[in-house]
């Protein structure tokens, strides 16, 4: 057993309190008075782009053309590559902990970000961006992408926030490190709801199993057979960090619960950010997930902000007792909505309504929630569902029905406020 192990449950609480900040970020504070004495924002003038698409243009038309290609990747791996490297991590703990006999809590936590061949990072979101452009699959709030790259589209959010300039940063409680011995934490930059959608469609190699080929302009190449050796996961599990803990310090995003199943086995003993815990069974193997050590984030919303002055011109207009607009007929613990519909048809002030895609469905949701006091939030195929964070969004209060639901930072916020 490593000397790394005994500070994870002091990192993981600490991490559960930096990644609560994250929710400022999607859900900005709609409190005037709050919003006048701080902002979260190093601009407060200039609010963050909260587009997913938007921001994914400006980031590679901007940023990524000026990246210098440069990556982590172990050529050859020996023993005493790990026991230097523990003895490098030891020796900085050490240094810290005599300089403050409180370490970790006033320390800020420094997060190691894996450089990984460009091929899962940067060529990969080219390969997303030139290829959802041509599709006409427009989604239920109006993106021109899959609904669900979307709202599970924290990886993306997270990575970006991390690999910015100290100055552009929002995240400001974190801290990027440049050298490995000097992090409590290492996150991995997989991109696992594009790969899932986005490769399968392509017809390429999943991203887990073996280094696919993804060019500067982002097209795909299936790889040859000296490809099909080197594996991602091998990349990442050949890190002397990742051996020196099992990978219990290291972070994958693995926010859609149909991603990353193929590899979920050997990286069970990492952090993982995900949607919901569901323990039905359906979507994770028992021992996989746990609140021990993994984190819950939200999902990003499908509809747009309504801010204090949208909260209060909207207050007098909302004559809807209870409102849901989606798919009345769902998977698994989804089942629970055509009973719903079949007790609540008739109500008084009730609305339920079928949901349709793009545009047009997006704007009746939307005009939907802002005019209802309470909004319905039954499971999806998972006990969660983005419409939680939708009415959250819309200044409508959630109705949850849901069984076995862990809601995000739910040891933190309360929810009943």
């Amino acid at each position: 057993m490593t000397r790394s192990k005994s500070q994870i449950l002091l990192l993981f609480f600490s991490l559960s309190l930096i990644l609560l900040s994250f929710l400022f970020f999607l859900f900005p504070p709609s409190d005037p008075a709050a919003s006048s004495t701080t902002h979260p924002y190093p601009h407060p003038r200039i609010p963050p782009q909260t587009s997913f698409v938007a921001s994914l243009e400006h980031f590679l038309t901007h940023k990524a053309l000026n990246h210098r290609s440069s990556d982590d990747t172990v050529r050859s791996l020996l023993q005493d590559d790990v026991r230097m490297f523990d003895d490098r991590k030891f020796a900085k703990e050490m240094d810290w902990v005599h300089a403050d006999p409180y370490y970790p809590l006033n320390f800020p936590i420094r997060v190691y970000v894996y450089q990984m061949p460009n091929k899962f990072t940067y060529n990969l979101l080219w390969l997303f961006r030139n290829t959802y452009r041509e599709t006409s699959n427009l989604t239920s709030n109006g993106s021109p992408v899959h609904r669900l790259i979307e709202q599970h589209s924290i990886d993306y959010w997270l990575w970006a926030d991390l690999i910015a300039p100290e100055s552009e940063r929002l995240l400001k409680n974190v801290v990027r490190v440049h050298r490995q011995e000097e992090a409590d934490l290492f996150y991995v930059p997989f991109f696992t709801t594009i790969s899932f959608f986005l490769l399968e469609k392509q017809q390429c190699k999943a991203l887990y199993r073996v280094f696919i080929s993804v060019d500067n302009l982002g097209h795909c190449i299936l790889p040859s057979d000296s490809f099909q050796r080197e594996e991602a996961l091998k990349w990442v599990t050949d890190q002397p960090a990742w051996k020196r803990s099992e990978g219990r310090d290291h972070i994958f995003p693995i926010h859609h619960p149909w991603s990353f199943k193929s590899v979920r086995r050997y990286v069970k003993n990492s952090i993982w950010l995900l949607p919901d815990m569901d323990s039905t069974g359906n979507w994770y193997k028992p021992g996989q997930v746990s609140l021990e050590k993994d984190l819950i984030l939200p999902y990003v919303p499908n509809v747009d902000l309504c801010d204090a002055k949208c909260v209060s011109e909207s207050e007098s207009k909302r004559t809807i007792l209870l409102f849901f607009r989606g798919r009345l007929k769902r998977n698994a613990g989804g089942k629970i909505r055509s009973k719903l519909v079949t007790e609540l048809a008739g109500a008084k002030d009730v609305v339920i309504e079928e949901g349709t895609s793009g545009d047009q469905g997006k704007a009746a949701a939307q005009k939907g929630m802002r005019r209802s006091i309470f909004c319905l939030s039954p499971a999806g195929d998972t006990p969660s569902s983005a419409r939680l964070f939708d009415a959250i969004v819309s200044g409508c209060i959630p109705v949850i029905i849901s069984d076995e639901l862990e809601l995000p930072f739910e040891g933190i916020l309360d929810y009943r406020k």
